[in-house]
């Protein structure tokens, strides 16, 4: 698996919190995002970043991980991180991915990172030549081919197609890890594109169709260099 899973912990216990996250960092597929007391700091934190997985308690203050994963059917899948067994049953009513109790040992959180690990592998193989962005509150079906180039505008990303642009929630970084990496290349702190789609370089930009996209300094040193990327 060439793509991380790009996982955040929530949980208002600071201890499970941090045995959590070393246990994520044991294990090459997995990309931490962030870590979150509560719901609350968590969607702020979906609203900024592009996440796949959520290790979620469930029993925490305001608002628990039953009640946000009931909403969450268009976002990220859940692995529940619980001391209370008595809410397995509407865990997996609730399409989880696991269901941990706590304390949770490195050996239980192994299988749960597999299972994770086996479900992403066939979604993202099934996705193929396309990707899912999210836009709003849905994810939008992204044809690869068709894209031109990836612009980071503060917490979104703009992707420009053929006959129209995506404004998505998500960063450049994480955008790009999910594009074919022999077929588009970041070009400047802001700017992936599609090599293929290049129409002309410049000394100091390139162009694609009408739009003129500036490289970086490496570029403007060698913008040959591109073509062979």
């Amino acid at each position: 698996m060439q793509q991380k899973i790009r996982c955040v912990i929530t949980d208002d216990e600071p201890l499970a919190r941090k045995g959590l996250s070393k246990y994520v960092g044991q294990f090459d597929c997995l990309q931490l995002v962030g870590t979150c007391e509560n719901v609350y700091e968590l969607t702020a934190l979906l609203r900024k970043e592009a996440v796949d997985l959520l290790f979620l308690d469930i029993e925490m203050p305001y608002v628990s991980g039953l009640e946000f994963a009931a909403g969450n059917e268009d976002g990220p899948k859940v692995i529940f991180t619980t001391a209370y067994e008595q809410y397995a049953l509407k865990g997996y009513e609730l399409d989880v991915l696991d269901y941990l109790l706590k304390p949770i040992s490195l050996e239980r959180f192994s299988k749960a990172v597999q299972k994770a690990k086996e479900y992403f592998e066939l979604v993202w193989e099934k996705k193929g030549d396309s990707l899912f962005v999210k836009v709003g509150n849905s994810l939008e079906k992204v044809e690869i081919s068709s894209i031109l180039f990836l612009e980071a505008r503060e917490n979104y990303v703009a992707i420009q197609l053929k006959d129209r642009m995506v404004l998505t929630l998500s960063t450049l970084k994480g955008l790009r890890e999910k594009l074919p990496v022999e077929k588009f290349t970041q070009v400047h702190k802001s700017f992936v594109v599609a090599q293929a789609k290049i129409d002309r370089i410049d000394h100091r930009q390139l162009h694609i169709g009408e739009h003129i996209i500036p490289l970086s300094k490496n570029f403007i040193q060698d913008p040959g260099s591109l073509l062979h990327e």
